[in-house]
């Protein structure tokens, strides 16, 4: 029983986005994935089950793209039984349909010089870095990542001594959040997010976000966002989920993904993926 405007309010908006989300599954263009923690299960692959699905999606002429805070090179390693007609990478600041580049958010090798020794001054001199070109993924690692996850994409190790590229992206691990605004407040530049599943976070111009990258692929494409249904689990997607006509969040989802989100389905492990799309799709 409804006994409070409140709750009236809320029966209403819940039934506004149900309908909505019929609707857009209905005339669904592009399907849209985050990649860790979304289309990838906690051992770094895709589901058979997802394949096949998306596979029958694209017979229906829908569109698959990826929406990823890793770099190109990074993120293809995990998509060869895919290939994506749409790729968004180091966050947003790269974005691909097909074999051309749509849209790149570059920092000068002057302005990256100046990120990388500012991070530095913040965080100390031996504070984990990384950073995406169009061409590679560079890291001071401190240990191999391919020792600790084989399936890892190509990182290039380096000690950005005389670092000489224009950049995308920069990851600072930071394990203290003053640092971490500090840092922010230096690059003023830049946006700052922080990953949940660690100390790392993403620099990129200002702007260059998921949700931006997808405004630009609608310039192309000449769709609307309505025509879109994205998935994703962590901060970066919350923008990107509330952008798309429909946004879905995963089982594992953090809290604050869930609570944007129109759906949440089963767990990148439960194969909630294909579930959703076989029952409201195919």
């Amino acid at each position: 029983m409804i006994t409070t405007a409140k709750q009236l309010k809320d029966l209403i908006r819940n039934l506004s986005k149900k309908l909505r989300g019929e609707s857009n599954m209905q005339k669904c263009k592009l399907l849209l994935f985050d990649l860790d923690g979304t289309l990838l299960r906690s051992d770094k692959t895709i589901s058979g089950r997802t394949l096949s699905v998306l596979k029958q999606c694209r017979e229906k002429g829908i569109l698959i793209g990826v929406s990823t805070s890793r770099s190109e090179q990074n993120s293809l390693a995990y998509l060869n039984e895919l290939m994506p007609d749409i790729l968004i990478s180091s966050g947003g600041a790269l974005v691909k349909r097909g074999s051309e580049y749509i849209y790149k958010a570059q920092f000068s090798i002057e302005e990256t010089r100046n990120m990388i020794n500012t991070a530095r001054k913040v965080c100390g001199k031996d504070c984990e870095i990384s950073v995406d070109t169009i061409d590679a993924h560079y890291w001071n690692y401190k240990v191999n990542p391919k020792k600790i996850d084989e399936k890892w994409g190509d990182s290039v190790y380096t000690d950005f001594s005389d670092f000489s590229e224009c950049s995308l992206k920069m990851c600072v691990e930071i394990f203290e959040k003053d640092k971490a605004q500090d840092l922010a407040d230096r690059l003023p530049e830049c946006d700052c997010i922080r990953f949940s599943d660690g100390y790392w976070y993403k620099f990129t111009k200002k702007n260059a976000t998921k949700e931006n990258a997808i405004r630009k692929i609608m310039e192309v494409c000449k769709f609307s966002t309505d025509s879109i249904i994205a998935f994703g689990d962590d901060y970066v997607d919350i923008g990107m989920l509330k952008l798309c006509g429909t946004g879905v969040a995963m089982g594992n989802a953090i809290n604050s993904v869930k609570e944007n989100a129109d759906i949440v389905i089963g767990s990148n492990d439960e194969d909630g993926i294909a579930d959703f799309i076989d029952k409201e799709i195919l």
